[in-house]
Order: structure tokens, then C-alpha cells, then sequence
């Protein structure tokens, strides 16, 4: 077989020196992995991370994960996985456009969930009240990438873990590909809940409050593609991303609504309470049974305590696994019937 020799990498790194905003991270740049690795012939290192969330178990595991609407009946409610790439391909679009670093920004945008837990924020909730010291899933996101896939961690660059951890509002991040992704996360959760609630009858076209409707837009799209265009507008060529006052401000109105209408009460809501009674019972029985956890989980018990094996396990739990674990554990089987 012929060695390949051709060092497309630094060609790529050369085009983005050339080519992006004198803002945007150049992979060429980056501050590194925490174990340093020989680079690659044909990617950049952002390219390569992106490349290792793409194919790792926990992106898989997303597409069985709660967005909003625990077991929805249907077919095009979203899920944590169709969540992720309309975030990615929302903050692709804003990258593009100021002349950032796409393949950092994909990257950020496709790992910023991985920790989520089974059931949404209901689980999420649930480790956060039962685990010392806490829960938060963008945390346990920079967890899954640093130490549990593969049972060692991805490797990932420190601008990918940056932009993993601090992808909420209290999050700082350091560069403006993360920011990107941390703003395009609102806008995606923002209108495709409210596309789901609609579609569930929870909502009504007619419930929706009309000034911030007037501004942003009657449709799904129209609302996406009026703040996308405002942050383009207010961020190009500047060291930041943001909004326009008035977008911002219709923005977050919405976001409230939606809160009070939807995310906390609603009929969306119904099954969340039966949902983190189950959580809350595994955790205890695998707490006071540590020896019924999976071997991978049993090491990191003996390195790290029985709470954070366990909290690991759950939480990496999609929401068909733990109903299935749940049943194995706690209701009797049916004995075969001999004929």
C-alpha cells in the first residue's frame, strides 16, 4: 500500500489563515489536546474532533433521549439527537456567515448535549437533587468526551471541551465559535418547541404573544431565519455575538412563554412526575447495590465513589433503557406458561 504523504492538513490550515474573520479560532492554533497526539495528514484537529463525537456511543444515544415531550405519540416530535443538528446546522449557518471556524463550531454544536440524562431536564433534575455535590449535564457532557467514552475519553481540543462546558447561560466561552453554538442552542430549543407544542395541541397558532410574533415572525422558519440574520447583522466583524436589542428582547418574551405555557405544568409535562420516581428508585437501589452495575461503571465506583458510578450510569441512560431497567428491577417477570 503507498504511504500517503500529501499534507492536506496544512493546506486547509493555510486557507483559514487566508480566508476567516481575523476573529474566528484557527485550528492551527489551538491550544491543544490533554494528551498531545501526532497530528493528521488529511484533518485539522477541530475537523477531528468533530469526527470523534460523530462517532461515538453517546451521540448515538441521543436519538432515544427526551427533548421535551417524554414517549410522544408520533413520529416528528424532536429528540435530543434532532435537537443536536438543528443546532449544529443553525450555528454552521451564523459561522459561515461571519467567517468563523465552521468545523469548530460543528463540532461544539454536536457534542454540547451528550450528557444529557434519560427524560430531558425531569432527569436532569432528578441527579441534580440526589448526587452529591450535583448534576448539571454540560458538565457531564465535558465528563463523557474527558473520561467515559471508551472508558478513557475522546481527547478532544481544549476550544471543543470549552465550548461543550460552557454552551448554557452560565457558561463563559472562550471563543466565538462556542458563543455561536451557546446562542444558536436558544434559538433552536425556542421555535422547535414551540413547532412540537403546536403539533401536540398544546398550543394554539392564536396563543402565541403577538408583539414578539410581529417581530420575529407568524412561522417557524420566519422566526429562525429573522434571528439569524440579526445576529449576523450585530456580530460581523465584531469580537462578539449577540442580538439586536429588540430581537433579543422578543426573543427571551418568547422564551418565558414558553416556560410558563409549556416547560413547566402543561400537559406535556404529565408523565414527568412518574418519570423521575423511577429515576429516583434506580439510583437508590444501585447505590445500595453497586455490585449490579456494568464493569465499566464498577471501576470508576472504586476510583470515584458509589454516587458518581451510579450517577454515570443513569445518566448515560437512554429513555427506552432505563423503562426497560426499571421493569427488570422492580416488577416481577411472568413465569412461561408450559402447554
Amino acid at each position: 500500500m503507498r504511504e500517503f504523504t500529501l499534507n492536506l492538513r496544512e493546506i486547509t490550515e493555510e486557507k483559514e489563515e487566508n480566508n476567516l474573520s481575523q476573529y474566528a479560532c484557527k485550528s492551527k492554533y489551538t491550544k491543544g489536546r490533554m494528551s498531545p497526539e501526532d497530528k493528521c495528514l488529511v484533518r485539522t484537529d477541530f475537523q477531528r474532533d468533530r469526527d470523534r463525537i460523530l462517532h461515538s456511543k453517546a451521540f448515538r444515544r441521543l436519538k432515544h433521549k427526551t427533548q421535551v415531550f417524554i414517549s410522544p405519540e408520533g413520529d416528528h416530535f424532536r429528540t435530543r439527537l434532532t435537537h443536536t443538528l438543528e443546532v449544529s446546522q443553525i450555528a454552521r449557518t451564523i459561522a459561515r456567515a461571519l467567517r468563523l471556524n465552521e468545523d469548530l463550531t460543528e463540532a461544539i454544536a454536536l457534542g454540547h448535549d451528550l450528557g444529557h440524562t434519560p427524560f430531558g431536564h425531569t432527569g436532569e433534575k432528578v441527579l441534580d437533587e440526589l448526587m452529591p455535590g450535583g448534576f448539571r449535564h454540560e458538565e457531564q457532557s465535558l465528563r463523557i468526551v474527558d473520561k467515559l467514552e471508551q472508558g478513557r475519553g475522546l481527547n478532544l481540543t481544549f476550544e471543543v471541551r470549552d465550548g461543550i462546558l460552557n454552551h448554557t447561560s452560565r457558561g463563559n466561552p472562550a471563543t466565538l465559535e462556542a458563543q455561536v453554538v451557546r446562542i444558536s442552542d436558544w434559538i433552536a430549543y425556542i421555535n422547535h418547541d414551540i413547532d412540537d407544542a403546536l403539533r401536540a395541541g398544546i398550543l394554539k397558532e392564536e396563543d402565541l404573544p403577538r408583539w414578539p410574533i410581529e417581530i420575529l415572525g407568524e412561522k417557524h422558519r420566519k422566526r429562525i431565519d429573522t434571528m439569524i440574520k440579526d445576529i449576523i447583522i450585530e456580530s460581523f466583524d465584531k469580537p462578539f455575538i449577540k442580538m439586536s436589542d429588540e430581537v433579543y428582547k422578543a426573543t427571551y418574551t418568547l422564551r418565558e412563554f414558553m416556560f410558563e405555557r409549556v416547560y413547566i405544568g402543561s400537559k406535556a409535562k404529565s408523565q414527568e412526575e412518574k418519570a423521575q420516581r423511577m429515576l429516583e428508585l434506580m439510583y437508590k437501589y444501585f447505590v445500595n447495590n453497586v455490585e449490579k452495575l456494568p464493569e465499566e461503571y464498577k471501576k470508576i465506583v472504586e476510583k470515584e465513589g458509589k454516587e458518581r458510578g451510579v450517577c454515570d450510569y443513569i445518566a448515560g441512560m437512554t429513555d427506552s433503557f432505563a423503562i426497560y431497567k426499571f421493569r427488570e428491577i422492580f416488577l416481577p417477570s411472568s413465569w412461561p406458561i408450559k402447554s
